[in-house]
């Protein structure tokens, strides 16, 4: 079986081409080239407003917290997905120039028969954590309830999502306007900083389905087979050597549970854009890119014609995308599609504003370097085998 088609078989797609396909008739908003689908004011009716909305889950990502929960009994696994949904919002919208007053609505299906009523309280009560947390660093998330429904016969565990609306003045916004003579810095997102409790491996919110069946074992289906679709081929299912429990080294970190390394939470960068964009000049930033589906190709989306980016000094590789490499013979150029392989905002600035931006990651505990430059050409040029 080529390497390249186990993404695909297992029911999902790096590259999203047929929902690409599915919404190309859709208006693009006031600006295409926006990381956000950008919107006239249409709540103040204000010309020198724009409003921004945003929808994503945890994806995949929570039945590995199912099957961690269901294996210890720990809880506290729950409260990571909450912050891999409102994340993967709230990034997004920050790629844009938006870092306060998000209104939050969260949607949360879930089988009544495998989810407790102490799961569903965990999941209400890491919101409210969450904000709070942000709220040290002047960030208000303004939490407006939700759904939560259950739908057994729809969802065969659980699916935990967010729905996030902003306001945001005209003279604040960011579209990508990305040109030869950029350099691209890239914020790492592994490492533990300073808003965060313990290691991060890095792994965010993508690439979950074939990082679980790459890694763990065929314990998992024999004992949990509402974990995986029934429709993927037997032998792609679970075909790792790991138990969730099993420990690995980690350089410059304890041992450390796989399963913990897979849940590791998405990191935010709110904290540190919140602080830097409100220190830069209008023209020092060109563009802004969160890593997520389509990894390290991502930008390719919201590139001009004629121009070429090239990330020829990308982070050496973390420990865990090694790993789950290593146990599935995943391509090279297949992992930088689906995963972020070390590093998930990355921003494209006028070369002498470079060591700011870096600071104001480093300030945070965030590695931070300049991962690469934009020349003209097409495209995205990725020169991976240095780090590999």
């Amino acid at each position: 079986m080529p390497k390249s088609s186990r993404y695909e078989q297992r029911g999902v797609s790096a590259d999203k081409s047929e929902v690409h396909a599915a919404i190309q008739q859709m208006d693009k908003g006031l600006f295409p080239l926006a990381f956000c689908k950008v919107l006239p004011d249409l709540v103040g009716g204000d010309a020198g407003f724009v409003n921004l909305m945003h929808a994503d889950t945890a994806g995949t990502k929570v039945i590995l917290a199912y099957l961690y929960w269901r294996e210890t009994g720990d809880l506290s696994v729950w409260e990571g997905i909450v912050q891999d949904a409102l994340v993967m919002n709230l990034d997004d919208l920050a790629a844009v120039g938006c870092t306060n007053d998000f209104v939050i609505s969260s949607t949360i299906g879930r089988n009544k028969h495998l989810i407790p009523g102490e799961v569903l309280q965990v999941l209400i009560e890491a919101q409210l954590s969450f904000a709070a947390k942000m709220e040290k660093y002047g960030i208000r998330l303004h939490l407006s309830g939700g759904e939560t429904a259950d739908v057994g016969d729809v969802v065969r565990t659980a699916d935990v999502g967010f729905t996030a609306f902003a306001r945001l003045a005209r003279s604040e916004l960011i579209v990508n306007d990305i040109r030869p003579g950029d350099v691209v810095v890239g914020w790492a997102s592994f490492g533990q900083c300073a808003y965060e409790e313990e290691y991060n491996s890095g792994i965010g919110s993508n690439g979950l389905t074939s990082a679980r069946h790459d890694m763990l074992n065929k314990y998992y289906a024999e004992h949990y087979p509402e974990s995986y679709d029934p429709a993927t081929p037997f032998d792609l299912v679970y075909t790792g050597p790991y138990r969730l429990t099993d420990e690995v080294e980690i350089e410059g970190a304890d041992k450390m549970p796989v399963g913990k390394l897979l849940l590791s939470p998405t990191r935010t960068y709110l904290p540190v854009l919140r602080a830097l964009l409100p220190e830069l000049p209008p023209e020092a930033i060109h563009g802004i890119i969160h890593c997520t589906g389509g990894g390290q190709t991502k930008v390719s989306k919201f590139l001009k014609p004629g121009v070429k980016v090239v990330k020829d000094q990308l982070f050496p590789v973390p420990p865990l995308f090694s790993l789950i490499q290593k146990h599935s013979g995943t391509s090279t150029e297949e992992m930088y599609q689906v995963f972020n392989m070390g590093h998930r905002m990355e921003l494209y600035a006028a070369p002498e504003f470079a060591d700011q931006i870096i600071a104001a990651a480093k300030a945070f505990d965030i590695d931070a370097r300049v991962v690469g430059h934009v020349e003209e050409g097409e495209g995205v040029e990725l020169m991976w085998s240095l780090w590999l």
